[in-house]
């Protein structure tokens, strides 16, 4: 009886290896990196140089996804929600992980921290404070004292209320005692758009965003956000050489996260195959390039980042009194 019996389990499991079995990850289906603002931006620039290069390393397919609104928040929650199977990744950065739950908590109910794991950064990139080229101040020093002597007058242009950007300039503002008007739009690009245009005074970017167009004198560079210069601006000064910004550091990180209860192994394969990939001097190249500096944290050394991120941007955002419920 119990020969026979396991003779039966034998056949059936060969008969249909598809039930005795499943495919390891990721060979079951494409895999999807869901970018939270729209095609052309900073963000989907660094998604499209990576992604295909992260195929090649997973020998799978990985199909770059924009889904854009409410400051990468819907993108956040889509993968949120999404199975926890390793197959929907967060292609992110601080705004809808960190900034948004701690600017809107009674409309974004996730905890970022908690509702998502951690997986690798692929690169870091300081922003630009940039003005229209008609703007009367040479220089971030001047600018100071140009808006000082016109408190409320003078406005800014970011990609929402709460966003990265939006933050940024609230440390600016509070660093050097500075009234300005916030004027927020949809996205970046549309910002860089009408800074240049005129049609507003100034505005925080990201360096692969706005380096084109500070190459080519369409906008006025004040200064960059990192306590250096950045390689691909090296005639734009660190806002932090300006005394009333003295000590000023603030970098903006890129990288992948899961859905919370992704299997550990997945986490770890993925993990290994990012911090591969960044590591190789093409992707680095291609990265520094487009203005990005490649940045290698993972596991518990990323999540320790995201804790003390969201720390310090608490402060900020308390400070600054930016709330939208």
């Amino acid at each position: 009886m119990i020969r026979r019996t396991f003779a039966v389990a034998l056949a059936s499991a060969l008969a249909f290896p598809a039930f005795a079995q499943a495919p390891a990850w990721p060979a079951a289906q494409p895999v999807i990196a869901v970018v939270p603002f729209s095609p052309g931006g900073s963000v989907d620039v660094a998604a499209r140089i990576t992604m295909p290069r992260l195929a090649e390393k997973l020998r799978q397919t990985v199909v770059v996804e924009n889904t854009v609104g409410a400051s990468g928040t819907i993108a956040a929650q889509r993968v949120i929600n999404a199975r926890a199977d390793g197959y929907t990744l967060f292609f992110a950065v601080n705004s809808p992980v960190t900034v948004a739950p701690l600017v809107s908590p009674n409309t974004y109910k996730y905890d970022g921290l908690r509702d998502l794991v951690p997986v690798a950064t692929v690169a870091s990139s300081p922003f630009v404070l940039v003005g229209r080229p008609t703007l009367p101040a040479a220089n971030a020093s001047e600018l100071v004292k140009l808006i000082r002597s016109q408190p409320g007058k003078l406005n800014f242009g970011t990609d929402g209320v709460g966003t990265g950007l939006h933050v940024t300039a609230e440390m600016l503002k509070q660093r050097a005692a500075l009234d300005m008007v916030h004027v927020p739009y949809k996205s970046g690009p549309q910002v860089l758009t009408e800074v240049a245009g005129g049609q507003i005074d100034l505005a925080v970017l990201p360096v692969a965003l706005v380096q084109a167009f500070v190459r080519d004198g369409k906008v006025r560079a004040y200064g960059v956000t990192s306590a250096q210069r950045w390689a691909t601006l090296p005639d734009v000064p660190a806002l932090a050489e300006t005394a009333e910004f003295k000590g000023f550091d603030v970098n903006s990180w890129v990288g992948l996260l899961l859905p919370a209860h992704t299997d550990r192994a997945i986490v770890d394969r993925l993990a290994q195959a990012v911090n591969e990939m960044v590591a190789e001097p093409e992707t680095q190249k291609k990265l520094s390039d487009a203005g990005y500096k490649p940045l290698q944290l993972s596991g518990p050394a990323f999540a320790a980042y995201l804790a003390q991120e969201r720390k310090d941007l608490a402060a900020t955002i308390a400070a600054a009194k930016i709330r939208i419920d």
